[in-house]
């Protein structure tokens, strides 16, 4: 599997204390891959890293195939499109404007305003200044300049924060189409869970500066237990016939070995004259996998 980004051992420390430790990471390439944390975790210091703007106190780390160093660092901005914490722009000039001095500083053709522009939906903003645009347009022209030059990866750092969900979607969506419209790899960190499970097709954990989890978000919901919760006409024998643990609210708990199961279980209790007055399959969703893998708080 080609990587775009693979990071080994990255650590950063202020002091006596690491933001990020011993962090390894595998961006597949061509993959939205969602980097997945709470606040304060070491998403942005990571990216930073990724892009050279903070040095790495150890570890190593491979971007499109070069190491990320002082000498390459320039190198490999020409191939990389970012947008890290609040996009910046000069908010008396329009879309177009803001696009058109980042054309000229990268001696990029004046068909990459529009393609960009064309790609976040904003060709119709017209002499409207950024002042005037509201969040969502805001963060939509941030991730056109990330866009100029069709670059061949995309860190995005909580590109989503403080939308409505009217702004949360669209950006989504976007995001989500980039590897087939522009042939990109995308890193987008974020602290929602559910954005990250509706835009990524890879996802990395990271809990006070280290992996926890990394792989295809298929797996990560794959590791989700399934069980069986019943309420029967005799709990109590119920539970000692099929093993069962007591909870909630008068439920009986089953651990879902396979889809036979249920048969089994209602010929069970029938032969024995207990009547199942409610049954219903439950499984763990990624808040509760997440809880397990980080012990933080819910995302």
């Amino acid at each position: 599997m080609e990587a775009s980004i693979a990071t080994h051992g990255l650590t950063k420390a202020y002091g006596d204390v690491e933001v990020v430790s011993g962090l390894d990471m595998v961006v597949p390439a061509g993959s939205v891959y969602g980097f997945l944390g709470p606040n304060g975790a070491g998403k942005t210091t990571t990216m930073k890293m990724l892009l050279g703007l903070v040095h790495a106190s150890s570890g190593t780390s491979t971007v499109l195939g070069e190491t990320v160093s002082e000498k390459t660092r320039t190198k490999l901005n020409a191939r990389i499109g970012s947008l890290i914490e609040n996009p910046s722009c000069y908010p008396h000039l329009t879309a177009r404007e803001n696009l058109e001095i980042v054309r000229s500083l990268r001696g990029l053709p004046e068909s990459a305003i529009d393609e960009a522009l064309a790609t976040v939906h904003l060709t119709g903003t017209g002499t409207k200044p950024v002042r005037a645009f509201s969040l969502g347009m805001r963060q939509r022209l941030g991730l056109a300049t990330a866009l100029m030059g069709r670059p061949e990866l995309l860190l995005l750092d909580e590109p989503t924060n403080g939308l409505d969900p009217a702004g949360i979607q669209e950006i989504r969506e976007l995001i989500r189409a980039l590897p087939g419209e522009y042939g990109c790899t995308v890193l987008v960190s974020s602290h929602l869970l559910s954005e990250i499970d509706q835009m990524s097709d890879h996802v990395g954990i990271i809990s006070r500066g280290r992996m926890v989890w990394q792989g295809p978000m298929g797996n990560l919901h794959a590791q989700a237990r399934r069980w069986l919760s019943l309420r029967t006409t005799d709990n109590e024998r119920a539970a000692q016939l099929l093993g069962a643990s007591y909870g909630n609210e008068g439920w009986l708990n089953v651990v879902a070995a396979d889809d036979d199961l249920v048969a089994w279980m209602t010929l069970l209790l029938a032969a024995h004259g207990i009547a199942v007055l409610r049954l219903e399959e439950r499984r763990e969703d990624l808040e509760d996998i997440f809880l397990q893998l980080t012990g933080k708080g819910a995302l």
